[in-house]
């Protein structure tokens, strides 16, 4: 509590950006604002919370950034913080400053962090902010929307220069070790093949092979997709082009995908968790993880969210094996 008797919240972005990040401190604000709270803009993520960087925000603080991507709140990663001393310096800076809880917008290393928090008395929730859509306990994540759909522009576009030239197309996309953009984005694009860490993979079998046998039905030009972190990709279509002549390219998008305006979708589930997040921090509530689940936003503890792992959607997997041929 602030000396006017305020509740008093805090809200940063931690770890990855994600289009739709300024959508949610944007919600957070507004309505801690409208249920009486004092709001205090944490810079840096929790880099800046031990060290103090934080501004009270009000109602134009927050204008006119809902369409901006990345965060205004700026990002960093902070190994200090990942210590037991960081950590009571984090408290320390919360308690002299009257923060009665935080808000945490980012991926599963932010959770640890506010869940850390939590258990040592500043109530903490985080909101799923990543485009790698891999928090387990959420449907969706605020960030993947937006980020398929630039993968898909991005792919779409090289399917007509490789359409011009019977090339194939080699796609390195982003996940962090989870193929869910990979996987959408093959649906989405029509992706010969898509190799995923979470599945069996074959190169000759299921790229090799694959092409092999579509080169007979008249098919001269092939998009690949892969997730990041599988295999160098230029090496890939070094490896291709040698085995069924068709001329191959590598393209790694990158960091690309972290930008750009977020998407209708991603501006409204942001809103939406929060202002779920500020409900559950007026009420006393800490150490959650603010979901979707089957299109309703809702709560999870986040030890148990830390402690699953997300899975592929399988109905999607095989909607890709039938279709892309």
């Amino acid at each position: 509590m602030n000396e006017k008797g305020q509740k008093v919240i805090g809200v940063l972005t931690s770890g990855g950006d994600a289009p739709g990040m300024n959508a949610a401190v944007r919600a957070v604000v507004r309505s801690g604002l409208k249920k009486g709270m004092q709001v205090m803009g944490i810079r840096r993520g929790y880099n800046g919370l031990i060290n103090g960087d934080m501004s009270e925000m009000n109602l134009r603080s927050v204008s006119n950034v809902l369409h901006r991507g990345g965060t205004m709140l700026l990002t960093a990663r902070c190994n200090e913080f990942k210590t037991e001393e960081g950590q009571m310096q984090a408290v320390g800076v919360c308690k002299e400053l009257g923060i009665d809880g935080l808000v945490i917008i980012g991926g599963d290393g932010s959770f640890m962090g506010a869940r850390a928090l939590s258990l040592k008395g500043i109530p903490c929730i985080g909101i799923p902010g990543t485009i790698d859509n891999d928090i387990a306990c959420t449907d969706y994540t605020i960030g993947f929307d937006t980020a398929l759909n630039t993968a898909v522009e991005a792919i779409d576009r090289l399917r007509d220069t490789s359409e011009s030239h019977d090339r194939c197309s080699i796609v390195e996309v982003m996940g962090h070790g989870a193929g869910h953009l990979a996987l959408y984005a093959s649906v989405a694009c029509g992706g010969t093949a898509c190799w995923v860490n979470e599945i069996g993979f074959d190169v000759d079998r299921d790229i090799i092979g694959k092409m092999i046998s579509t080169l007979r039905t008249g098919k001269h030009n092939f998009i690949i997709i892969v997730s990041e972190g599988i295999t160098d990709v230029h090496h890939l279509a070094r490896y291709i082009e040698e085995k069924t002549g068709v001329e191959s390219r590598a393209t790694v998008l990158g960091h690309i995908q972290r930008g750009g305006s977020p998407t209708a979708r991603d501006r409204i589930v942001a809103s939406q968790m929060g202002c779920y997040a500020v409900d559950l921090l007026e009420k006393g509530i800490g150490n959650r993880v603010v979901i979707q689940k089957e299109d309703r936003i809702t709560d999870f503890d986040i030890l148990e969210a830390l402690t699953m792992k997300k899975g592929l959607d399988p109905n999607l997997l095989e909607v890709d094996r039938t279709i892309n041929i």
